[in-house]
């Protein structure tokens, strides 16, 4: 039920759910103000510029780097980053984000670290779909990387559950005197706040490894010479959203 209402709840404070709550309100009220708010609030979070604003915030001040320039660490924790249930009997999950996966294998090839560990992401809305941390385990066991020197969690549906379940995998009789444990953590960067400051709650010293990158670099050139970035688009207003949800998840977790 909690699972359930922490997914379900912070809909209705994103751009769409609360636009919709402003639209009813207006309605049922005969206001004006309500439906002229939810239309200038879809608009603005609609536009290229905005949702491009709020992921270059969310994710300062990391920078992508190469697994070469790396620190050493006594374990590379990968966690889950969703995968998509493709339809057949196959029963393939197919990819919503390899730069997690990848990094992994990247920063293990590189010598960072002897360990190389998954996290065991799951939803109770997929009781069909395995773990993420299994895939992960095969998948990675196929391009070269020895069984032995992997493991992944039991499954977890939220970053501080995969947190404490790293922590019982990688420190099961730690003793409370003992030096924090150093890991490089891969994630994508506009989580990496929040999932930095639950695994250092959990008494690792975290060495962040961000990836999956939403704001476009400014090597690319200025936004605002973009055309494109400057009109409403349902990619824009689905990247706000997901931006501003991750700023909620830090106020719930208090992770700045």
């Amino acid at each position: 039920m909690l699972y359930l209402l922490s997914k379900l709840l912070p809909l209705a404070l994103l751009p769409l759910g609360f636009s919709l709550i402003l639209l009813f309100v207006g309605l049922i009220g005969r206001w004006r103000w309500p439906v002229i708010t939810a239309v200038v609030l879809l608009w603005v979070c609609s536009l290229g510029l905005v949702s491009q604003t709020l992921w270059r915030w969310l994710e300062a001040p990391w920078q992508r780097t190469t697994a070469a320039a790396a620190p050493m660490a006594k374990a590379i924790v990968v966690l889950s980053g969703g995968r998509h249930p493709a339809p057949g009997a196959a029963r393939v999950s197919e990819w919503h984000d390899p730069d997690r996966f990848l990094a992994g294998l990247d920063l293990f090839r590189a010598g960072k670290a002897p360990r190389l560990l998954f996290t065991g992401g799951a939803s109770p809305f997929r009781p069909g779909q395995p773990p993420e941390g299994q895939r992960y385990l095969r998948e990675a066991q196929q391009l070269g990387i020895p069984a032995g020197v992997m493991a992944s969690t039991p499954p977890v549906v939220n970053t501080a559950e995969e947190a404490v379940a790293i922590r019982r995998l990688l420190e099961p009789s730690k003793a409370a005197s003992a030096p924090p444990t150093r890991i490089l953590l891969v994630t994508s960067a506009f989580h990496m706040r929040r999932s930095q400051r639950l695994f250092e709650r959990q008494g690792f010293e975290v060495e962040p490894f961000p990836v999956d990158f939403q704001a476009r670099g400014a090597w690319a050139g200025p936004l605002w010479r973009d055309p494109t970035q400057w009109f409403p688009s349902a990619a824009a207003l689905d990247g706000s959203s997901r931006a501003l949800r991750e700023l909620l998840g830090r106020l719930i977790y208090r992770a700045w």
